[in-house]
């Protein structure tokens, strides 16, 4: 089942006097902020919907000014928070590419049939993103999202079937 939000950033600060929160966005197209009407901070399980008054931009993080937080005080009890939105606003995929969030939690099978593990985390590199595979035992395997290694993203069997190269695991 797919989650109805997508988180697409964190507050980490406050920006100004005037109630600006400063957003790293985790969205490859950090512009598509320009596009969204509202988001949702969520903090401590509690959701809260915010308009947008403004959006700039300042060393590859978003700065935000939300309805109903007009001082630099307001802002602060943000810090922390992620930020969502709701799926149906989310900007369309190229082929061949997924929400982190839909991937989370499929089964890692190799080539030839073993399962590796469950995906239970993506990290951003730069280069590639690191797929993190858990077992049933806790043990960690890291692998490269590089086309040599992920052969297979199967969403509607919920599996990620992968080549281990010599020295991976």
């Amino acid at each position: 089942m797919e989650k109805e939000m997508l988180e697409i950033g964190q507050i980490v600060n406050t920006f100004g006097v005037k109630g600006m929160v400063k957003i790293v966005p985790y969205t490859d197209d950090i512009s598509r902020f320009d596009d969204l009407e509202e988001i949702y901070v969520v903090q401590n399980n509690k959701k809260v919907k915010y308009v947008i008054e403004e959006i700039k931009y300042h060393k590859n993080m978003v700065l935000a000014k939300l309805k109903g937080i007009d001082t630099m005080n307001d802002a602060e009890l943000l810090k922390q928070a992620s930020v969502q939105i709701e799926r149906k606003y989310a900007i369309p995929l190229e082929e061949d590419t997924y929400f982190i969030v839909d991937l989370i939690g499929l089964k890692v099978i190799t080539d030839d049939n073993k399962k590796l593990g469950n995906l239970v985390d993506i990290y951003n590199t730069g280069s590639n993103d690191i797929y993190v595979i858990k077992d049933e035992l806790g043990k960690q395997v890291l692998l490269p999202a590089i086309s040599d290694v992920i052969k297979k993203i199967d969403m509607e069997n919920k599996t990620i079937t992968v080549h281990l190269i010599k020295g991976l695991v």
